[in-house]
């Protein structure tokens, strides 16, 4: 398949996949004329890269998941660490949220006299607050590379 193809069919823009190529996630079989040419091995590559994305992996995690050549090798250990990671995530927002819910119904006169929400301002002043959503970084066009 050409990169158009597999770029149509992975619902990714061509730049990403010159980019994994670099960054070694992905290989090319060669070239028919200036076009990149990929087995359709590839599609579940890209498959397993956008879960792994979507879990929250890092690129360079994602690498050490992905040999170079052959199947996949998942890292069993280092997906449970992310599972893991996730129910404490989960378990933060689903807090916040419950507080947020809470302040938004809450009879008190004010926020500020709402004991609910003064424990929020306490949590978000001693930084136990969850961080903000980790946004995916975006792949840089050819001329930041």
């Amino acid at each position: 398949m050409d990169i158009s193809e597999v770029a149509r069919r992975a619902g990714v823009p061509v730049s990403t996949l010159r980019y994994y190529e670099e960054k070694g996630l992905i290989a090319s079989t060669g070239r028919h004329g200036l076009r990149r040419q990929f087995a359709p091995s590839v599609l579940e590559r890209l498959a397993l890269i956008a879960l792994s994305r979507t879990a929250g992996f890092s690129l360079e995690e994602i690498a050490r998941l992905f040999p170079p050549a052959g199947r996949p090798d998942l890292d069993r250990s280092m997906l449970a660490a992310k599972a893991d990671e996730l129910d404490a995530t989960i378990h933060r927002l689903a807090a916040l949220r419950d507080n947020l819910r809470h302040a938004a119904a809450c009879p008190a006169p004010t926020h500020l006299d709402c004991p609910t929400f003064q424990g929020l301002l306490d949590a978000a002043t001693s930084g136990s607050l969850p961080p903000p959503p980790r946004t995916p970084p975006r792949t840089p066009p050819r001329h930041e590379r």
